[in-house]
């Protein structure tokens, strides 16, 4: 499973971890994802999603129906 999240896209970059003595290293930094079951009302069941912290507060804030018509998404 790919470590991307289901609504708002988010995923891993790529950087560097710099030492005092400006050594470079790459390192993969990664989203921080959660597996959270979300209920759907017009579905009338629970969705169990893959998303990231803060995809999570917003659908918390605004509803799971209006940030995926936000973002384009269909729930079926």
């Amino acid at each position: 499973m790919s470590r991307i999240c289901t609504l708002s896209g988010k995923g891993s970059m790529v950087g560097n971890r710099v030492s005092h003595a400006n050594n470079k290293t790459k390192v993969r930094l990664l989203a921080n994802l959660q597996e959270k079951r979300i209920y759907a009302p017009s579905l009338g069941k629970f969705i169990r999603v893959r998303l990231s912290t803060s995809a999570l507060r917003t659908v918390n804030r605004i509803g799971l129906e209006a940030y995926a018509a936000k973002v384009g998404l269909k729930l079926s």
